[in-house]
């Protein structure tokens, strides 16, 4: 399937926008639930991508599939309880690793038990590459937590992720990406609502409180989500969920940049794996 560099530059700045993500959780309150950051980061950007949509007069309820759309609205409101309790469980380095090492795998398995349209031995070979990179990126040396419990809930994370991009670009065929996104967010931040009745929120008044959340919720969300749909347009949801691997890439570069953190030479070689396996990805979809 010929794509153009466009739709490829699209979702890759969208995971890139993700990869701000932990950076920004760093400066929230000390009182700030992960899951409950989580859930003030859907309600923040399903609200703005709403009222973008209204503004600009784009939201047309006729002849939307809802059927797929609660379906992948469902997949975004439970990927982020599912990637925090994971990290919880079993720390970051193993939850993120099976989470999002795990997508890219399941959003290939679903593209072919569905569609029937199985990817190439290039892009499976690119992704291995990609997770191995993600494996040597977060291999720190710190003792590894394996539960069971923690395991589950990063591969129900990563299904979650290839879940939404797969139905999400379905939709998109027929909806515009801001339509997509907004309707899908504003229907996943309805479902995650009750977080927020869970968790003190007090911390979301604090200045710095603010900031995260405006900056989860509009950059982090709203943009690099509406960004993801218009790849999906024209860029398969494997290819798609493959090439979001750029986001812990992202999250590497600001924790050394931003917070001071430090890569071990392993993570530095993981990082080049992680590019390598993108790029090649990225070949493939050109020709």
């Amino acid at each position: 399937m010929a794509v153009k560099i466009a739709p490829l530059l699209f979702v890759l700045f969208a995971a890139i926008l993700w990869g701000t993500t932990g950076t920004a959780q760093a400066f929230a309150p000390a009182a700030a639930h992960p899951i409950a950051i989580g859930a003030a980061r859907l309600a923040v950007g399903g609200v703005f991508l709403l009222l973008i949509t209204l503004l600009l007069g784009r939201l047309n309820l006729k002849g939307w599939p809802i059927g797929l759309t609660l379906l992948a609205a469902f997949c975004v409101a439970c990927y982020q309880p599912l990637f925090f309790s994971a990290v919880h469980q079993t720390g970051v380095a193993v939850g993120t690793v099976i989470a999002i090492g795990s997508a890219p795998i399941l959003s290939g398995v679903l593209e072919a038990v569905i569609f029937r349209r199985r990817p190439g031995y290039i892009w499976w070979g690119a992704t291995l590459l990609s997770i191995m990179g993600c494996v040597l990126l977060f291999l720190t040396g710190d003792t590894v937590m394996i539960k069971p419990a923690g395991i589950l809930l990063a591969l129900g994370a990563g299904l979650s992720f290839a879940g939404y991009t797969l139905l999400s670009g379905q939709i998109v065929q027929g909806k515009s990406p801001l339509e997509t996104a907004a309707v899908i967010f504003g229907i996943g931040g309805i479902f995650l609502m009750p977080f927020l009745f869970l968790f003190d929120m007090q911390w979301i008044m604090q200045p710095s409180g603010i900031a995260v959340s405006l900056h989860l919720g509009i950059v982090a969300t709203a943009a690099a989500y509406f960004l993801f749909s218009k790849g999906l347009q024209q860029v398969p949801a494997s290819s798609a969920v493959s090439l979001s691997l750029a986001e812990p890439f992202t999250a590497a570069v600001l924790g050394v940049i931003l917070v001071g953190e430090e890569l071990s030479l392993l993570s530095w070689m993981g990082i080049g794996m992680l590019l390598g396996g993108i790029v090649l990805i990225a070949f493939v979809q050109k020709d």
